[in-house]
């Protein structure tokens, strides 16, 4: 075998940084997670999400995010109760289409009213203004109530002269921004 053919080059690939609050872990995602994933876009809790058609285009979806990582510094997290349980992501990302870098979660119905995507946002908010990120927005279905209303407890304020994902139009697409500070970090209370 020459050395040309067994050398290999060096990855590039950076994982999710693991976070941990008192009853979340923010970790990289696993294969595993993609069939709760499935499962979930196949429930109606997933109409607002752009849910795949085929397990296919999921994984080239998730795998996109997690790569993420790699190539711009920023990426999605799995959730994870403290006991173990798989219950959803949050993501910083910023996919071709998108103007802006967007923090977007997904929690699975069980886990839905228990301020887990609250809290899960304050700590991935927290670590994007430690990274030096200075705003990110929320892209958001005008119906999703739940998710208009999480974005307001983060402290995030409608922006109608934010631009909007490539294609999509204010009846499709509200934007939330989020800053430091005014997103419900404690700093914002000192």
């Amino acid at each position: 075998m020459s050395s040309r053919a067994s050398a290999r080059p060096k990855c590039c690939v950076i994982d999710a940084p693991l976070i941990t609050t008192p009853r979340l872990a923010l970790r990289p995602h696993r294969m595993d997670d993609m069939e709760a994933f499935w499962a979930f876009y196949q429930t109606p809790c997933a109409e607002f999400v752009g849910a795949p058609k085929t397990r296919t285009q999921m994984f080239f979806g998730l795998s996109s995010e997690i790569v993420s990582w790699g190539w711009m510094g920023h990426g999605a997290w799995a959730i994870d109760t403290a006991e173990g349980d798989f219950i959803g992501q949050i993501a910083i990302t910023q996919p071709p289409h998108f103007p802006e870098r967007e923090i977007g979660w997904t929690l699975f119905a069980p886990a839905q009213g228990k301020g887990y995507a609250t809290e899960a946002a304050l700590v991935a908010l927290d670590w994007a203004w430690e990274q030096g990120i200075d705003t990110l927005v929320s892209y958001i279905d005008p119906d999703n109530v739940r998710s208009i209303a999480l974005a307001k407890r983060l402290g995030a304020t409608h922006d109608p002269d934010a631009a909007l994902p490539d294609g999509e139009t204010l009846r499709e697409t509200l934007v939330f921004r989020h800053r430091p500070d005014s997103d419900g970090n404690p700093e914002a209370y000192a």
